[in-house]
């Protein structure tokens, strides 16, 4: 089974051998409320753990999504432009939003698993 990850911005990753799959997670698409776009980076685009890789807009507000793991893009989700909504009723499934290579598989450490992002959303408020 793939090894699910999180992040504090609220990003999930799942390992698949050296391929990380990243969206962002139940509780961010709740908190952004309707997505109407999606602005996901190009295929072969270098990406930084933490650092700025694609970008989703609501009907709130627009956020910037953060790569959990550094490496190289080799896939995005070619479904979310036309269909941003997919975001909001599949965050973790069908609304994922690219898949990276991982570059240093040392990072996941610096990532909560499961249980302790659910510890993690029962202290905000």
């Amino acid at each position: 089974m793939a090894e699910l990850r999180f992040t504090k911005e609220h990003e999930w990753v799942r390992i698949d051998g050296d391929v990380a799959t990243c969206g962002i997670s139940d509780y961010a698409q709740s908190q952004l409320g309707d997505v109407v776009f999606v602005e996901l980076p190009a295929v072969g685009k270098k990406v930084a753990q933490g650092g700025e890789a694609a970008v989703v807009e609501s009907v709130k507000a627009a956020s910037e999504v953060y790569a959990p793991v550094s490496g190289e893009v080799v896939e995005v989700n070619a479904a979310l432009p036309d269909n941003p909504g997919l975001v909001n009723s599949g965050p973790m499934g069908d609304g994922w939003f690219m898949k990276i290579r991982l570059s240093d598989k040392s990072e996941l450490a610096k990532l909560m698993d499961e249980a302790a992002y659910k510890a993690f959303l029962g202290t905000l408020s």
